[in-house]
């Protein structure tokens, strides 16, 4: 009898130490992320009635209330109008090469005013054919943005957000913008799908049919709560496992561990 009772004490002191070093693995040392945003207008936050960078508040809210973040900073390098064309030239600038360098990840919005272009120069003989013809040209451009990153910095991680289509209330029963939009978001999504430490992140479907007004004035840039919106799905695509994959940064725990 009394080996019995030794044996179910060790047991019970055994579970005991179990729970006692897991508590202590719960204890999670946060870090500073840096995080640099750069693109174009989506990114500047054209539409925001705060002018605080359209989605950044809400991510930067979100990824700081993860126990492994203490803090997360974020540089906007977005200016209403780029293309990929022009993002290329930005990418050379010596404060936005910096910024690179010290981020943790990279978060891109580019690809509509390059749409937009091709509206513009063909207005009078719009074609698929035209589309597809400058969407090869904007992929090579894409390749060309993400590997200039990478050489800025190795280890950061990259977060493209895909398109949406601003034109769903101007020419709802034009299925060929549509059909353009999402070959470009197709194009976009293989092209960070062949880099390591890169995601793409589909946003086209929260503007798609909705009743809730997602637009801002202008019927072409976010609100408010599009913006929002984005932002939680920017979150939603990069927390957990993705999250420490991006930033490099492994969970480290008070106790010296390491996960």
């Amino acid at each position: 009898m009394r080996k019995i009772w030794i044996i179910f004490f060790a047991f019970v002191f055994g579970l005991a130490g179990c729970s006692q070093h897991k508590n202590e693995r719960e204890e999670v040392i946060p870090k500073n992320l840096d995080i640099v945003s750069i693109g174009d207008s989506l990114t500047q936050g054209v539409g925001d009635s705060t002018d605080s960078g359209g989605y950044i508040p809400y991510l930067q809210q979100q990824l700081e209330q993860l126990s492994e973040v203490k803090g997360a900073h974020f540089v906007n390098y977005g200016v209403k109008g780029n293309r990929t064309d022009q993002l290329l030239k930005r990418l050379d600038q010596q404060d936005v090469k910096q910024s690179i360098k010290e981020a943790d990840f990279v978060i891109i919005t580019i690809g509509g005013n390059d749409i937009m272009k091709v509206f513009k120069d063909n207005f009078t003989k719009l074609s698929i054919g035209e589309f597809d013809h400058q969407r090869q040209s904007y992929e090579g451009r894409l390749h060309e943005i993400i590997q200039t990153v990478r050489k800025q910095n190795s280890q950061a991680g990259i977060v493209f957000i895909g398109l949406y289509n601003p034109f769903m209330k101007l020419f709802a029963d034009v299925k060929e913008v549509e059909t353009i939009v999402n070959d470009w978001n197709e194009t976009s999504k293989t092209v960070v799908e062949q880099y390591d430490k890169a995601c793409f992140v589909a946003v086209e479907d929260l503007f798609r049919n909705t009743e809730e007004n997602l637009f801002y004035k202008d019927q072409f840039h976010p609100n408010d709560r599009g913006y929002e919106l984005m932002a939680n799905r920017i979150f939603e695509t990069i927390n957990g496992k993705k999250l420490e994959e991006l930033t490099n940064k492994k969970i480290i725990y008070a106790n010296g561990e390491s996960e």
